[in-house]
């Protein structure tokens, strides 16, 4: 299922902002952009994907900034003591002023930043600040993915409805009625056979056999446990997609064998609308977790 989320946080002199993004996908995919030197925390994020998703291209972006403010200015005494090595060696060969000390001190690399050194438990606790902000951004997104699957299961149960209602007519067909089909059978073979002196038992036992072989009751029949089995996965709390994805898959091989039966066009045309109702359907399942 698709969804997005955003998620800002904060760490002493660190901001930052995840973003995330699901599209479709038949597996669990995940793609992550991190800023250099945190890769180390790629590993607790895959599991806290996992705990949440089964299914979806799963794509994690971390923007980082770090505030300025509240670092200290120092001198650098080995840039310090070359800028005025080269101003003397200026002032012996020109006759000019003596600079100023801010001029000086404006220099590059005379006056630098002095970062905090950071220790091994400041990295820990900036890392796992990352990882809770993420958690938040996962739920964030769980909640995206989770709208849209409610509307998305409405749309599911309408098109298990139709199946319902496509095999209902279809058991109702006159040509799916076996004392209809074996009337049918019969006849045709008499008007083939006619003149031919084949006994009336045998033509009767031939036509019995095809009636038998035309007879889709027993597709019907798998029709109806297949729509009690998908509402049965639409009222589940876990993921069911992959399971869905297999119904589907025996919701076509039935509709496939009601159309290769059917013995007339009414019931023909029953299949190919079933059928494509369940070719939506199956589009339709691959953005379910």
């Amino acid at each position: 299922m698709t969804g997005f989320a955003r998620v800002s946080g904060a760490h002493e002199a660190w901001t930052w902002v995840w973003e995330m993004r699901s599209v479709n996908g038949r597996g669990l995919e995940m793609r992550f952009r991190l800023p250099p030197g945190n890769d180390g925390i790629e590993p607790e994020l895959r599991k806290a994907v996992s705990e949440h998703f089964t299914r979806g291209s799963i794509n994690s972006n971390l923007s980082l900034a770090k505030s300025t403010g509240a670092a200290a200015l120092r001198i650098n005494p080995a840039a310090l003591d070359e800028a005025l090595k080269m101003i003397g060696h200026v002032r012996s060969r020109i006759d000019c002023e003596k600079p100023r000390a801010e001029g000086v001190l404006a220099l590059r690399g005379v006056i630098e930043h002095e970062e905090a050194v950071e220790d091994e438990e400041a990295r820990e606790a900036f890392a796992a600040a990352l990882v809770a902000s993420f958690r938040q951004a996962l739920s964030a997104l769980k909640d995206a993915r989770n709208a849209e699957g409610a509307a998305l299961s409405a749309v599911i149960a309408g098109q298990v409805a139709s199946i319902e209602g496509f095999a209902r007519e279809a058991r109702a067909s006159a040509g799916a009625a076996p004392d209809a089909i074996r009337a049918r059978i019969a006849g045709q073979l008499a008007d083939l056979l006619a003149g031919t002196g084949v006994p009336e038992d045998r033509l009767a036992q031939e036509a019995a056999l095809l009636a038998i072989k035309a007879d889709v009751r027993e597709e019907l029949d798998r029709l109806d446990a297949h729509v009690a089995a998908a509402r049965e996965l639409l009222a589940a709390s876990e993921p069911v997609g992959r399971r869905f994805d297999f119904l589907t898959q025996e919701f076509n091989r039935e509709a496939n064998t009601l159309c290769s039966k059917a013995p007339d066009m009414a019931l023909k045309r029953i299949g190919l609308d079933l059928k494509t109702v369940i070719d939506q359907m199956r589009e339709q399942v691959q953005n379910i977790e």
